[in-house]
């Protein structure tokens, strides 16, 4: 998506879908880098600790709107599961069997969140505390699973750019071998952004598992930066592409 198609107001057909995955990007990112700053303002800045306090708050505030947004996220996810199924057109047995355990975790992680969310909003007469730490376990799982399947399928790719059934990598034919390094190059983000936040998830388990409790926020809202701005990359290419690839 380029700033001229956008300040002249005209919007290609594929992008009316992205706008609230866009959204919540932009969200995100501006909460986690609140969070950044803030916590380098009270720790480090003590004259101005204040206006670090309130970037916290603000942080804070961003990330339960990101909250509130997933209560419309159901309905996306439950019809990308169902289509994607057993994963019976998947070629990798591997890959195959990572995504539908990723798929059955993502499904199970909203409502748990949404009736976290309703704990704290007195909805509903449960402990609070018990469905967020269900919902970060999950969303923890779900990390793990998207970082191996990353890592695997970049390293699937790399051998068959070094060594191709049949053929060699010189002989294969440019536009498959550019398409194939701009798969590469959006695993190792795609990598790159799970741990980042993966090294977050960990930190909002119960104390005691690995390092949970002990990221101070400005490092939080460091790998949250990291992982969102990766992910805008993402987003970025993955538009470019769909341009590219529009009649």
């Amino acid at each position: 998506m380029t700033a001229g198609c956008l300040q002249a107001g005209v919007l290609p057909e594929n992008f009316l879908p992205q706008l609230p995955e866009l959204l919540g990007l932009q969200i995100r990112t501006l909460g986690y880098c609140c969070q950044l700053i803030g916590g380098v303002l009270v720790e480090q800045c003590p004259n101005r600790s204040e206006v670090g306090r309130r970037l916290l708050v603000v942080s804070a505030q961003f990330n339960h709107c990101r909250t509130v947004l997933r209560l419309f996220d159901d309905p996306a996810i439950f019809v990308y599961t169902k289509q994607y199924g057993l994963g019976t057109k998947e070629e990798d047995i591997f890959i195959r069997w990572l995504s539908v355990l990723s798929n059955v975790t993502d499904q199970l992680y909203y409502p748990c969140e949404h009736i976290a969310w309703a704990a704290d909003a007195k909805v509903l007469r449960v402990d609070s505390a018990w469905w967020w730490t269900l919902n970060t376990a999950l969303w923890t799982l779900s990390l793990l699973l998207g970082a191996v399947k990353a890592l695997w399928t970049m390293l699937k790719l790399r051998q068959k750019l070094r060594s191709p059934t049949g053929t060699s990598a010189s002989q294969l034919p440019r536009s498959k071998r550019r398409a194939m390094e701009a798969r590469i190059c959006s695993e190792v983000l795609t990598l790159l952004s799970n741990l980042a936040d993966l090294a977050n998830a960990v930190h909002w388990l119960p104390r005691g598992i690995l390092w949970a409790g002990r990221f101070p926020p400005w490092l939080v809202g460091l790998m949250g930066t990291i992982s969102s701005i990766l992910s805008t990359c993402q987003a970025a290419r993955a538009g470019r592409q769909a341009e590219a690839d529009s009649p």
